[in-house]
C-alpha cells in the first residue's frame, strides 16, 4: 500500500524538515507549511505566472513552526491555525498584509476575520484561508457504528492500545473538552481543566501511537495497527482514496470540533513581497476550492470558491453542519493554552 506523500512526512519524522526547505523550487518565495499543502492544484495560479511552485519547508505543529520560526527559521509565509495568531503578534514576527494587493479578500467569510487578533486599526494581519473538522475516524470493518457514537471511544477498554490521537495539544484538548461536557474552550474554569485532564489521561492508556502527520495517521490505520483516530479530514481522504474502510463521524453525542488556518506574513522574509501576494491570490481564487477539497478534504474561506464545490460529496459529508455540538478552535487565552500544551506533555510522558 502506498500513501500519498511519504517523503514529506519522512521528512517530519526524522526533524531534517525543519532543518531546510524540503522542496526547492522558487528561491524567490519560501513558505513553511504542513505537509500536503504543497499540492500545485491548490495555488496553480502561481505556478501559471512563475512556471514553478515555491519552495516548500514543512513542519508536524503548530508549536513546532513557531519555535522554529522564532528560533531564527527564515521564510516568507507560516500556515498557522487560528489560535496561534496572537502568539506570531506578541513575539513580533509577523507584518500587516496590504489587503488592497489581495482582490479576493473581500470574499473571504466575516466569521473568519470576526477577532480583533486577525483584523484591528493596525492592520489585517492574518489571511484565513482554509477550515476542517476534527472528529472519529474508524475502521468500519472491525468497529461497530454504536462504539463510536460517543467519544467514550477513547477511553472503552475494548480499543486500549488500539487508538490514535493527534500530538497536537489544540486538538487533544478540544476532543477532552468536549468529552468532557465544554464546548466553549474560551470559558474554561479550574474544574472543567482539571476534569478534562483526568478524561485525557484515561484516553492515554488507550493510545498506540499520536500522529505527527495525517499521512502517518493514515497508515497507522491501513497497516491495522490502530481502529479508531480522532482525525482531520486530510487523514479520511488518504484512507478513502486507497480503498480502505474508513469511517467519519462527525457527530458524536458529546460532538466534534472545527478549525481554521491561514497565512500570517513574516517580516524580513528572505524572497520577494510582490511572490507572496501573487501565492495568496493564486490560494483564494475559485478553482483552489477543488483542489483544496480533493488532496486535503478541507473547506475554503472564500465564499465564492466555496460556491463553486457547494454540491461535492466531500463536502456534504466532511464538512456539512451537523446536530452535535461542535468546539470551535478559534483564539483563546495565551496562558491557558500554554497551560495545556504543558499538561499535554505530562500526560504523554505517563504523569
Amino acid at each position: 500500500m502506498k500513501l500519498l506523500r511519504p517523503t514529506a512526512l519522512a521528512l517530519i519524522l526524522s526533524g531534517s524538515a525543519l532543518a531546510a526547505p524540503a522542496f526547492a523550487a522558487d528561491k524567490e518565495l519560501t513558505v513553511f507549511d504542513w505537509a500536503g499543502f504543497e499540492e500545485p492544484v491548490i495555488f496553480q495560479g502561481y505556478i501559471d505566472k512563475y512556471g514553478d511552485s515555491p519552495t516548500f519547508a514543512f513542519y508536524g505543529d503548530d508549536d513546532e513552526a513557531y519555535q522554529k520560526l522564532a528560533s531564527g527559521f527564515k521564510a516568507d509565509l507560516a500556515h498557522p491555525c487560528s489560535q496561534m495568531v496572537s502568539k506570531y503578534r506578541d513575539a513580533g514576527l509577523i507584518e500587516p498584509w496590504d489587503v488592497s494587493k489581495i482582490p479576493a479578500f473581500s470574499t473571504i467569510a466575516p466569521e473568519f476575520l470576526n477577532s480583533k487578533i486577525f483584523k484591528d486599526d493596525s492592520g489585517v494581519w492574518y489571511i484565513p484561508t482554509d477550515w476542517g473538522a476534527t472528529a472519529i475516524a474508524y475502521n468500519k470493518d472491525t468497529v461497530p457504528a454504536e462504539d463510536v457514537a460517543s467519544l467514550s471511544v477513547f477511553i472503552d477498554p475494548k480499543y486500549q492500545g488500539r487508538t490514535s490521537l493527534p500530538d497536537s495539544a489544540d486538538d487533544v484538548w478540544a476532543l477532552a473538552y468536549l468529552a468532557t461536557g465544554v464546548t466553549d474552550w474560551t470559558k474554561v474554569t479550574d474544574e472543567q481543566f482539571k476534569a478534562a485532564a483526568d478524561w485525557l489521561r484515561k484516553a492515554h492508556q488507550n493510545v498506540a501511537a499520536y500522529w505527527a502527520d495525517p499521512s502517518e495517521q493514515a497508515q497507522l490505520m491501513a497497516s491495522g495497527a490502530v481502529d479508531v483516530a480522532w482525525s482531520w479530514n486530510d487523514g479520511v481522504v488518504l484512507l478513502e482514496k486507497d480503498g480502505f474502510p474508513v469511517g467519519f463521524q462527525r457527530a458524536p453525542k458529546e460532538g466534534s470540533s472545527t478549525f481554521f488556518c491561514g497565512y500570517i506574513n513574516l517580516k524580513n522574509g528572505p524572497g520577494k513581497e510582490d511572490k507572496a501576494y501573487d501565492f495568496i491570490n493564486a490560494w483564494l481564487a475559485p478553482p483552489a476550492a477543488k483542489g483544496l477539497l480533493d488532496t486535503i478534504g478541507y473547506g475554503h474561506t472564500s465564499t465564492v470558491a466555496m460556491e463553486t464545490i457547494k454540491d461535492e460529496p466531500a463536502v456534504k459529508q466532511g464538512l456539512s453542519p451537523t446536530n452535535a455540538p461542535i468546539l470551535a478552535q478559534t483564539p483563546n487565552d495565551p496562558e491557558q493554552r500554554e497551560r495545556q500544551l504543558a499538561e499535554f506533555e505530562k500526560i504523554k510522558a505517563g504523569f
